[in-house]
């Protein structure tokens, strides 16, 4: 059976990084769900659980493995000295960044404090990642420079 480390690595970290984006898109569209609710309610809890937990199963580990094979695929494909390369990571620590953010206004829910945000603003929030994700691809795939 023919093993090969680089492709191996590069479908983990694919996969990795599907569940990060599908949460880094969710967890906002929940924030204007959960809007519409009483704090303490039944439902508003219900939420404030949905969101902890999408942020601790799914959104957290699947980032650290994003990371993690992100790293070895770099050192594997010997790519730490492109510049294709460092706007990529800049673009990723950014999503990182946003996921620190998004987990900062779950806890504020939690607390049962509503964001700052109006709808729209967090309608475009839903948006960046994927528009963020648009560009870290076509680095991926077309490595210019």
């Amino acid at each position: 059976m023919y093993f090969n480390t680089y492709l191996t690595l590069k479908a983990l970290h694919l996969l990795a990084v599907i569940a990060w984006m599908a949460g880094l898109l969710y967890l906002p569209r929940l924030f204007i769900y959960h809007l519409d609710f009483e704090v303490n309610s039944k439902t508003y809890v219900t939420f404030c659980t949905m969101e902890r937990r999408l942020l601790k199963i799914i959104m957290l580990p699947s980032l650290l493995l994003t990371f993690l094979l992100g790293t070895l695929l770099a050192f594997e494909s010997n790519t730490w000295e492109a510049p294709w390369f460092h706007i990529k990571l800049i673009l990723v620590v950014f999503l990182a960044g946003f996921h620190g953010y998004l987990s900062k206004v779950a806890k504020a829910f939690a607390r049962g404090e509503y964001p700052k945000l109006s709808r729209k603003q967090l309608s475009v929030l839903n948006e960046i990642p994927f528009i963020t994700a648009i560009f870290i691809v076509f680095l991926a795939v077309l490595k210019p420079f």
